[in-house]
């Protein structure tokens, strides 16, 4: 299951060399556009207005289980994750079907990413309800971190060092919230890259990252 993040934005109808690395490894790769993207006009835009893991969460899981049902090449259960980042973070605390993730770029707790995001501050004006000091227990009940009990699930965190969108502290706190609790978690760093590192960073550490993505599936979902 590949998730874009965003959440608004989607997937269309181009060469993505990220499916095609995958499904050359042998995976079959799934991937939708689930309330929030950008390409169903601007009702779809807005379910995920203070809604952050919940049509959206429902969504993906409900795509999950029509491959399950339809689609008798899909090892059932078999599934991992390769996401946008904060669905990656709240998928695996929300559920146990996955047997792998990789979370990119991500975002695990939205009280602190609105001083911490160069965007961070929009979340008070649509994204969420109010500022972070006015509601601060909405900001953590849809926030990763709030549930890293709940993690199950193998998750290698993949984070750019000069991130401004998604600061990286947002993938050390949630590793260092997994690795406390002993749970199954790896981080990957690049330094000098940015929020673009999976377009257009150095092609030497792009190469890395894909590595990194594919050695961590190989190992908790083997190719039979």
């Amino acid at each position: 299951m590949h998730i874009h993040g965003g959440p608004h934005s989607a997937y269309g109808h181009i060469f993505f060399h990220e499916f095609q690395l995958l499904a050359a490894k042998g995976y079959v790769v799934v991937f939708t556009n689930p309330p929030g993207s950008t390409n169903y006009g601007q009702e779809f835009v807005i379910q995920t207005k203070e809604d952050w893991g919940g049509k959206d969460y429902r969504a993906l899981m409900e795509a999950t289980k029509y491959v399950n049902e339809n689609f008798d090449f899909v090892d059932k259960d078999n599934w991992g994750g390769s996401f946008g980042g904060y669905m990656a973070n709240w998928m695996i605390t929300q559920t146990d079907f996955f047997k792998a993730a990789v979370s990119a770029r991500s975002t695990c707790n939205r009280f602190s990413m609105f001083g911490t995001s160069d965007v961070g501050f929009f979340n008070g004006n649509f994204e969420q309800k109010g500022n972070p000091w006015d509601n601060p227990d909405f900001y953590l009940k849809v926030s990763p971190i709030s549930y890293a009990d709940k993690v199950n699930t193998p998750v290698l965190l993949i984070h750019s060092e000069e991130d401004y969108r998604c600061p990286i502290s947002q993938a050390e706190e949630f590793f260092t919230a997994l690795k406390w609790q002993k749970k199954d978690v790896a981080m990957v760093r690049f330094p000098k890259e940015n929020h673009e590192l999976s377009r257009s960073g150095q092609p030497k550490h792009r190469k890395e990252r894909l590595s990194h993505i594919v050695s961590w599936f190989e190992k908790y979902l083997p190719v039979n």
